[in-house]
């Protein structure tokens, strides 16, 4: 049960992460593809939502790595031995990423703006990628024992079904920025253009899961038997499904904050998903929860640091997101 538990908050804590970090990275796609006559408005929106809370988020993949890290030793050990090319270019997205937001919002200089922007961009495109690719891989099966060669190291993730579970967090990420961008944007136009891009997004998700599910189909058919083999799958299948068909409804009748909502849902049933598919696999094909997990003792420790812990991060983080107005009205001044 210790080991199930820390196992839940894993996934919680990556569930977090995506809902909130990342969108931070779709936001910087849209800040990529901003096109038209409102581009720059449309950049600055992004920036604005952005702005104050974006490096708080990645307090939840941090906490998800530490519990990783004390709660499941090896597992931890064989996927960063495994995946640690895929890791570091994505820690590198990550501090490139930030890095860039940082200088271009104090840059006065329209060309190193620019150029700043177009780092940001860049790396907000990639790392979801490669995150989407690290977790492929995970599920993947072909971290097994003890690497053999240097090949090792590139043929546990660079393959047709990896791959493409990092273009389908792309398009996750890029379709919940849009979104919440409906939510963020206080003038008409700039919510419509939002609202379009949802809708387009909301498309491109639909079928990057039909392509992952087709690529699983040959390269990583076990996988599709996991997604499929009990009734409680077939029921999490059904609530993605009602909640991607909501949401669309919602951005096309304009009902933004039930869209806001309904795309979380959405976001959140696909990534507990994956990870009951997984059960009782921490990874795949043969290291199971039970048997990477620390002992008992240690599980107790860290299950009452993290009780601890969210005494202070739980209230602080409220109070962050509500005097910045992202949650229970305007921002508190």
């Amino acid at each position: 049960m210790l080991e199930l538990t820390c196992a839940l908050i894993i996934a919680a804590g990556l569930n977090i992460y995506l809902l909130l970090g990342g969108a931070d990275y779709g936001g910087g796609v849209w800040d990529f593809l901003a096109s038209g006559k409102r581009a720059e408005q449309q950049r600055a929106l992004i920036e604005r939502s952005i702005g104050p809370i974006w490096e708080a988020n990645h307090v939840w993949l941090i906490a998800a790595v530490v519990i990783l890290f004390t709660a499941f030793p090896p597992a931890f050990s064989r996927i960063m031995t495994y995946l640690h090319i895929p890791l570091l270019l994505m820690l590198l997205g990550i501090v490139a990423r930030g890095s860039a937001f940082a200088f271009r919002s104090y840059e006065a200089r329209h060309d190193f703006r620019r150029r700043w922007g177009t780092v940001f961009a860049t790396a907000s495109l990639l790392t979801p990628i490669l995150l989407g690719t690290v977790i492929g891989a995970v599920a993947w099966g072909k971290i097994d024992g003890q690497p053999d060669s240097f090949s090792a190291f590139v043929t546990s993730w660079f393959g047709f079904f990896p791959l493409s579970v990092g273009f389908y967090a792309l398009a996750m990420v890029a379709f919940l920025a849009a979104v919440y961008l409906t939510v963020e944007a206080t003038e008409t136009d700039l919510r419509e253009d939002f609202r379009r891009k949802a809708l387009g997004s909301a498309f491109v998700l639909g079928v990057m899961a039909a392509e992952v599910l087709a690529v699983a189909s040959f390269d990583a058919p076990e996988i599709l038997h996991d997604l499929t083999r009990t009734r409680w799958s077939w029921a999490l299948h059904a609530v993605t499904a009602v909640a991607a068909v909501g949401a669309i409804v919602a951005l096309w009748r304009r009902f933004f904050r039930w869209a806001r909502l309904l795309a979380g849902a959405q976001v959140s049933f696909i990534i507990w998903g994956w990870a009951f598919s997984q059960y009782p696999h921490l990874v795949k094909p043969d290291l199971s929860l039970y048997e990477a997990a620390a002992p008992p003792f240690t599980l107790q420790l860290l299950l009452l640091a993290l009780a601890a812990g969210s005494l202070v991060l739980v209230p602080s983080m409220y109070y962050l997101f509500r005097v910045f107005g992202k949650i229970g009205g305007p921002p508190i001044t």
